[in-house]
């Protein structure tokens, strides 16, 4: 908010899996999220996934962003930091050129001729019947046709899924990312079709009913076919069978809790009251104990929550259950290689994604019934799970939205949220929305070529109108 209201030039921000592309989404500022860990975090710094955590760039410009990255380049070590282990990344994923170097594109017309730009349409679905995500779908889907493809030049390659309805005047992905999944989950995350939905039945209903009877959990057996699983995940990844029909970008990002909350917290605070006694000060704050006697919670469940984390003394879930640490891991192997399929087999050079196609929600209202408490929707977590360079330009806004309401259940014995089909006119300019560009580690030259561009062309953040555009004289100073 800072960074959007023209108080500072930059933020600097912690991102699990949404907490700097949304307020960058939401104000309407620009953002870099470097891959993980190109910078380092774990090493300084305390999130809610070790898995995850990654330091983000906010800033009104993705030239001033870059620039703040540049500047976070330690003279002799670069971006490693032998105190976070995730910053042990492959020296070819470290650009040896400015990266502000990169973001000073013009975006005139033509400027991105001969790029070719995958879009990710999975994150603009709108179901039957569903308006919420309707007013900003359709305008990303406009602005990305109008800029990238019209004025800016470049090809445009869309995915395609069930719900979205093919562009004519694009080029089809082949393959896209449901076929990459069907090629790469045999191979690199099987346990994803043993997986059982909260019902506790196959989440994959298709690879079930093919396999003959098999033990997917412990005591859980199903299987109503005559396939091994062993022969169904040749035949699936062999393109001989269909793939089932939900396996898509947005079901396999759900994931088992971590337990290493508890060894990120003590391994921090052990950290920093060892920095503290290098410099001749007792620091007691040492431990997950310590923290919880010395801290005051808003109510009772965040301090239970935290003492159940005092508790936990193994890294691994239960022994007979899925295991998180295993499933981030194999999950972020997994989204990469999807990714790379999909871009090395399709020619492309980055991927466009709307960033979410829902509103925020209101403070104590109701959130998007597919959306969780977050209202974020399961596909969007695709980059922060993978941990892939992603840059955030502001695209436009929308002056209509449909806020989710709480209604009564089925059994009309509590209130859960529901669809609305009322809809809130905003005063201009109206909602901010944005897009995301991504491309694999060490492509970020690219990336920020085509972001820039992007952003040049199309000019669409507007100051807040308290605080507009900085005069002249002071941008000089500043400059």
């Amino acid at each position: 908010m800072s960074v959007s209201a023209n108080l500072v030039m930059c933020s600097l921000g912690e991102e699990t899996r949404a907490s700097t592309r949304g307020p960058a989404n939401h104000n309407a500022v620009a953002l870099i999220l470097p891959h993980k860990a190109m910078l380092g975090f774990n090493g300084g710094a305390i999130g809610a996934d070790i898995y995850c955590d990654r330091a983000g760039i906010l800033a009104r410009t993705i030239g001033d962003a870059a620039k703040v990255l540049d500047a976070l380049k330690d003279p002799e070590a670069g971006y490693y930091d032998p105190r976070d282990p995730y910053t042990t990344v492959p020296r070819s994923s470290v650009l040896a050129t400015p990266y502000a170097s990169h973001a000073a594109v013009l975006g005139t017309p033509g400027s991105l001729a001969g790029m070719r730009i995958g879009v990710i349409r999975e994150s603009m679905l709108m179901r039957p019947g569903e308006k919420a995500t309707v007013p900003i779908c359709v305008a990303a889907a406009a602005e990305i046709k109008a800029i990238l493809g019209e004025r800016l030049g470049a090809t445009l390659v869309e995915s395609s899924d069930p719900l979205w309805e093919r562009d004519p005047d694009l080029e089809a992905m082949n393959p896209d990312f449901r076929r990459a999944l069907a090629r790469l989950v045999p191979v690199f995350m099987p346990d994803l079709l043993f997986r059982l939905a909260p019902d506790g039945l196959p989440l994959f209903k298709e690879f079930a009913a093919a396999i003959r009877p098999t033990e997917f959990a412990p005591g859980k057996v199903f299987g109503t076919g005559t396939m091994t699983p062993i022969d169904y995940c040749v035949g699936l990844a062999e393109g001989q069978i269909a793939p089932p029909a939900n396996l898509d970008i947005a079901t396999i990002q759900e994931q088992e809790l971590a337990m290493m909350f508890g060894f990120h917290v003590n391994q921090y605070l052990s950290r920093r009251a060892a920095d503290w006694r290098a410099c001749g000060f007792t620091e007691t704050l040492a431990d997950f104990a310590s923290l919880n006697a010395r801290s005051k919670f808003w109510g009772d469940d965040g301090r239970a929550g935290f003492k159940n984390w005092e508790e936990v003394t193994d890294p691994r879930n239960k022994l007979e259950g899925r295991q998180g640490v295993d499933e981030r891991i194999m999950l972020r192997e997994l989204l990469r290689r999807v990714d790379m399929m999909v871009m090395l087999e399709n020619h492309l050079d980055a991927l466009v994604r709307l960033h979410t196609p829902l509103p925020p929600a209101k403070i104590g209202g109701a959130h998007d019934p597919l959306g969780g408490r977050n209202n974020l929707r399961m596909e969007s977590f695709y980059g922060p799970n993978a941990g892939l360079t992603e840059v955030l330009i502001p695209a436009g806004y929308v002056t209509t939205v449909y806020d989710p309401v709480f209604a009564l259940n089925s059994d009309r014995a509590r209130y859960v949220p529901a669809p609305s089909d009322i809809p809130t006119t905003l005063p201009p300019p109206g909602l901010p929305f944005s897009l995301v560009f991504r491309a694999e580690p060490g492509r970020e030259d690219v990336l920020l070529r085509i972001a820039a561009a992007y952003e040049a062309a199309s000019r669409r953040r507007i100051p807040p109108p308290a605080f507009g555009p900085l005069p002249a004289k002071l941008r000089d100073e500043a400059s």
